[in-house]
């Protein structure tokens, strides 16, 4: 069976969601969404992380990101820290370390679980596959057009 394209990226969106559905159901036990999830795991590995770049790296705005810290900060999860001039840094608390801690075992259970159908070549002829599209550069200004 020869798949088109549509068909392919509409399998990817689909893996997508079935992760992002398994996921959110997880870490809901845990108190904190994906996306909290998500940002209190790229605290860990960027301490003192702006606003902006924790918005780019969890796909967010500024300004939902904003929203999400203050939430995150109520909840004690994760700090303000001052910095040079009026910058303002992030960093995870210990309590926010902890859910990370957790919620990375339960996120790497569901993941392990979502493509044990895969042996390692598999695996790994998979992730080659989808990084050399990711290199592959878009021009939305181009696609679509006669």
């Amino acid at each position: 069976m020869v798949r088109s394209v549509n068909q392919v990226a509409l399998s990817v969106r689909r893996v997508q969601h079935r992760h992002h559905r398994a996921l959110t159901a997880t870490l809901s036990h845990l108190g904190v969404s994906l996306v909290q999830w998500d940002a209190l795991r790229h605290l860990h590995e960027h301490p003192d992380a702006s606003l902006h770049d924790l918005a780019q790296l969890t796909f967010q705005t500024d300004q939902s990101f904003g929203t999400l810290a203050a939430r995150m900060i109520d909840r004690g999860l994760i700090e303000r820290v001052p910095a040079p001039g009026r910058a303002i840094r992030h960093r995870i608390t210990d309590a926010g370390e902890k859910i990370r801690d957790e919620g990375t075992r339960r996120v790497s259970a569901v993941l392990a679980q979502s493509f044990a159908g895969l042996d390692a070549q598999q695996l790994d002829q998979l992730g080659a596959l989808l990084e050399l599209v990711l290199r592959q550069p878009l021009d939305p200004e181009t696609t679509g057009r006669d």
